[in-house]
Parts: structure tokens; sequence; C-alpha cells
């Protein structure tokens, strides 16, 4: 039996697109994007810099990566955020901003614990703390992404997608520029040696930056409220929270989502394998912290917030599967910059180029992917169904990247960004074949 579909909304013109933007909507994913962004490099990205500046050697590092895992297991306990009401929060904000405040406050405290332990002196207090910030990161993201899809139209959404990639990237250059620029900053002058004092100080002002999540989400409204039927025992509550989303999904989907899964689990393979040793890569290529702020924290991050615009409006102008092969093709071919640039030596003017050149593919595809998750959800289990698709997305790239120290530490940098690129040429080959189906299916 074919998958009954609702005929395609008519497009958009061009005044109509630019002017969602502007909706309130939109605006409430910029600052709410800028809560979701900031905690990822401080437990990753960021988070390696530190690390290999303290002399933890590089497949430590790689390793410690896996603490990004959190993410591709929210799925998890996704089903508890989208119907447990939490005591008091729930009653007096809501479903979906009580669980934001409350990951909230904990990502808060934890980069606060962060901040005062040095890795130098005391590795596992700095892990322990990085994955109550990875858990709470997930569970905000969880929330967030059904605060998202329950807060306008389908036709909406690859434009809630830009404006919440636009402050996931602004979050990102305060989390990777500002904690460098700050870290330099607080340094005693005229010595390189390692200064703890100057990460607590950095740590310290990125707990209290997540008060712009805070804020917002005390001053936004809930989404209307969808009534869940009530359950007479654990049994069926189980059902309707575990079973019913997933049921649901390959209900609709059949066959087909076997191939859909597939190309989630693996579109980002090239990036996310290869960010982990970025910054580790600046820091042997001699490049100080006020270059890589400068440039990978900067220009990189403000090329991927034109390439979240460019993708939101091509992805409503277009359809999203074109967009989505655009970002695959350069994505994956953006990686081979990284391998030019290791047997380049040390060039900001090349460092500027590469980085540029790789946030943009990475704006464009980001921008695209998020409006495709958000296309296969259904409302009714608008969180739990994301959780699984973006859990999807980060479990086999982190699983892999766990691995990419000891790779590069036998083959050297220029050979791991090159195969970090060939892991991208799949997804091109099932971008094409879930295009045809939904082509077939239109």
């Amino acid at each position: 039996m074919s998958t009954i579909t609702q005929p395609p909304p008519p497009r958009l013109r061009w005044s109509q697109a630019l002017r969602v933007y502007l909706e309130p909507a939109s605006l409430r994913m910029l600052a709410l994007g800028f809560s979701a962004g900031l905690p990822l490099l401080l437990v990753l990205g960021t988070l390696s810099f530190w690390l290999r500046e303290a002399g933890i050697d590089r497949t430590t590092i790689g390793h410690l990566s896996w603490v990004g895992l959190a993410y591709g297991f929210k799925w998890v306990w996704s089903p508890l955020v989208d119907r447990m009401p939490l005591p008091l929060l729930t009653r007096l904000l809501g479903r979906r901003r009580s669980w934001l405040l409350l990951s909230q406050w904990v990502i808060m405290g934890s980069l606060a614990v962060m901040a005062f332990t040095d890795p130098k002196l005391a590795l596992s207090p700095v892990v322990w703390s990085a994955l109550a910030v990875a858990f709470a990161s997930a569970t905000q993201d969880i929330a967030l992404d059904a605060y998202r899809i329950e807060s306008a139209s389908t036709e909406r959404q690859a434009a809630l997608a830009a404006t919440y990639q636009t402050g996931y990237r602004l979050a990102m250059i305060w989390a990777g520029a500002g904690v460098l620029w700050i870290a330099a900053r607080a340094e005693v002058a005229n010595t390189a040696l390692y200064q703890h004092q100057a990460w607590q100080t950095a740590y310290l002002v990125m707990a209290a930056s997540m008060l712009v999540g805070v804020v917002t989400v005390l001053l936004s409204p809930e989404p209307e409220r969808r009534p869940l039927a009530p359950a007479r025992n654990l049994a069926q509550w189980l059902q309707g929270a575990l079973v019913a989303p997933f049921a649901d999904f390959l209900g609709r989907y059949r066959w087909q989502a076997v191939l859909i899964l597939a190309l989630i689990a693996i579109y980002r393979i090239s990036d996310v394998v290869m960010g982990i040793m970025a910054n580790p890569f600046y820091v042997d290529m001699g490049y100080t912290k006020d270059e890589v702020a400068a440039v990978t924290k900067i220009y990189g991050v403000i090329m991927t917030l034109v390439g979240a615009f460019i993708g939101g409006v091509l992805s409503m102008r277009l359809g999203v599967m074109r967009v989505l092969m655009l970002g695959a093709v350069l994505s994956a071919a953006s990686n081979l910059l990284f391998a030019w640039l290791s047997g380049h030596g040390h060039d900001v003017t090349a460092l500027v180029f590469v980085v540029s050149a790789d946030n943009l593919s990475s704006g464009i595809a980001s921008a695209a992917f998020i409006a495709y998750l958000s296309s296969l959800t259904n409302v009714q289990y608008s969180a739990t169904q994301y959780a699984l698709f973006s859990s999807l997305m980060l479990m086999l790239p982190k699983f892999l990247a766990g691995f990419s120290g000891q790779y590069v530490d036998a083959f050297g940098y220029g050979n791991f960004f090159v195969a970090t690129a060939l892991l991208g040429v799949p997804v091109l080959g099932l971008i094409w074949l879930a295009g045809r189906w939904v082509a077939v299916h239109r």
C-alpha cells in the first residue's frame, strides 16, 4: 500500500520568504539557538584546545570526545522529556519551557565546576562535569526541538531552522572565540606557560552566558498544549511514550524508513569526525589563541551564518532535497582543504580561506538538514521523533571520532583529513535515492 501524502504547500515569493525571518517565532529561535549552541564547544571543541594546551595527549583527547555520545543517545530519555511533567515547574511554565529551564540550570552549574578544576592536575572531575553538561545540553535540545516544531507551520520550519542555526553559531563564536579571547586576556603577560586561571575565568563567563537562554525561556510563550490521552497504568504510559512514536514513524514510511534512517545516520559524518581534531591541529600547527579566535571562531562562524541563511532560503525556494545534496558535496570537499593546509605550514591567510569555505558549506548543509528532519516528524510525537533523528545523526560519527587522535598519531593530519572527506561519498548516493522516493510519492 503506497504512502498517502498531502500536496506540497505553494512556494513563497522571495519577499515572503525573507519576511519570515522577522516573525516573533523566528526571533525567539535566534535567542534559544544561542542557548543550545553554547555548551557544545565547551565540552568538545574548545575543551580539546584547553586539554591539548594543558599537555593532554591526542589519543586521550580523541577518546574524551565520546562525551558527545550523550547527544547520540538522547532518544532514550526523550519520551520522558516529551511527556513527564516536572514538579511545580511544569505547572508554572508548561511542558516545554520547564524542561528547557531545568537543563539550562544544570549546564550553568556544571560549567562552573569545570572552571574550578585544572585538568593538568585532575582530569576526572573535568570529564564528569563535561558529561553532565553534555546530558543537560542534550535534554535542552530535546525540549527545544519540540518547542521549535510546535511553534510554527511546516512551511516555516526552514526559516526557524535558519534563525536557530544563526543563534547557535553566534553562541559558537562566543564559546569558541570568546573563550580563547578571554583566556588570552586573563593570562599573565610574557610567559608561554600553561595557566589554569585564564581558563577558569573564561569558563565562568560562559556559565553566566547561559542566562540568555534562561531569560528567553521565562519571557517566551508556551506552544499550544496538545492534550495527551490519559494512561490507565504504567504499561499504557510506556506504550504511548516509547512505542507509539517509533511505530508511527515506521507506519508512515514503512520500508523507506530504512533509507531515511541510514541517510540521517551518516549525513554529517565528514564534519563531525574531522571536527574533533581541528583544535589540536591548530595548537600543533603553532596558531595562537588570538589567531584561532579571530579566524576559526569569527570569520568561520560568520560564514556559517551566511551559509545557514542561504540554505534556509534555497530550501524554501528549490526544495530541501536539492540543498541537502549541495550541502553534502560541499561539506566533504571542504575537508580536502584542511589536508592542503596541513602541508602548507603556519599561514593565517590560508587558514582564513580554508575555515571560511568549510563553514559556509556547513551552514548550508545544516539548515537544509534540520528542515529535512523537521519534515519527517509527526507533531504529536515531535520531541521523541526529532530526538531519534538527531541522535542517529551523531551516534556513528561520534563513535568514529573517538579514534581520530589515534589515526592522526599513526598517519598524520593530512591523511586524516582526506579520509574524512571520503567518508562523505556514500552520503551522496543515499540523498539521490531519498530524493527519487520523494519525487515518486509527491
